[in-house]
């Protein structure tokens, strides 16, 4: 399984963007699928997962009411749209899979994730 994200960039704060991740080489409407992101020289955070079927979401409490993860089975993407975008959102976003396709918390840890995206930068200037 490949996943490959982009979409980042460098936007003010306030502004919109979206993200998307493609995946490739795997059973895409099998797995869940999470975005993760990772400040310079901070742990990498769990932001959204969506499930395989895509009728269940999980959201960390900071970006809850913000960001919008959703998938599409047809095109083998997932998307995260970032809204009201604040400077604390800067970091490298990554998609990750999971093979498994049991839904839970669970999918809030990284290590729950069998396949990663590269990661693209998001910037947010005050």
């Amino acid at each position: 399984v490949q996943l490959q994200a982009s979409g980042g960039g460098l936007v003010q704060a306030g502004d919109s963007l979206r993200l998307s991740c493609a995946v490739s080489g795997g059973t895409f409407s099998h797995l869940n699928l999470g975005w993760f992101r990772q400040a310079p020289g901070k742990e990498r955070d769990f932001v959204a997962a969506i499930s395989w079927s895509g009728s269940s979401t999980q959201y960390a409490d900071s970006v809850k009411g913000r960001f919008t993860i959703s998938r599409v089975n047809a095109k083998n993407t997932v998307y995260l749209q970032m809204d009201s975008l604040k400077p604390e959102d800067t970091a490298t976003y990554y998609c990750a899979a999971d093979l498994q396709g049991t839904w839970g918390p669970y999918l809030r840890s990284s290590y729950e994730y069998d396949y990663w995206g590269q990661g693209t930068l998001v910037t947010v200037s005050s």
